[in-house]
């Protein structure tokens, strides 16, 4: 499977989610098949700008947000840790900036330790 495939597909996913949507809805809202918006999300489906089109229509995004994943360097194996990391960045985007900084502390302060105890 394309990299850039399961780059998109995870994208389409965190977009669904994030709209509170299922597979089964976001099918009928772009009138697709809910098994086709499953394997495009998987990174098993080669996804056509007509498709495209239709999804982010039913997404209410512009077609760039589901390219919207970073640099493709190095990403075998690591699609999931992208999609983890998506997720949060669109939680933190929810937030307000006072909220944001206290979390970045506490990350920080979180990661200080981790480091301390790998380093023991």
């Amino acid at each position: 499977m394309s990299d850039l495939l399961k780059l998109v597909g995870a994208r389409i996913r965190n977009l669904r989610k994030q709209r509170g949507l299922s597979q089964a809805k976001l099918a009928e809202l772009s009138e697709l098949q809910d098994s086709y918006i499953g394997g495009i999300e998987r990174g098993e489906r080669n996804i056509s700008l007509k498709s495209i089109d239709k999804i982010t229509s039913a997404l209410e995004v512009e077609p760039v947000e589901i390219f919207r994943f970073g640099s493709l360097d190095g990403i075998e194996g690591n699609t999931e840790k992208h999609q983890v990391i998506e997720m949060h960045r669109s939680l933190l985007m929810e937030r307000s900036f006072e909220e944001v900084a206290m979390i970045q502390r506490v990350v920080r302060d979180m990661l200080h330790t981790f480091d301390k105890e790998k380093n023991k």
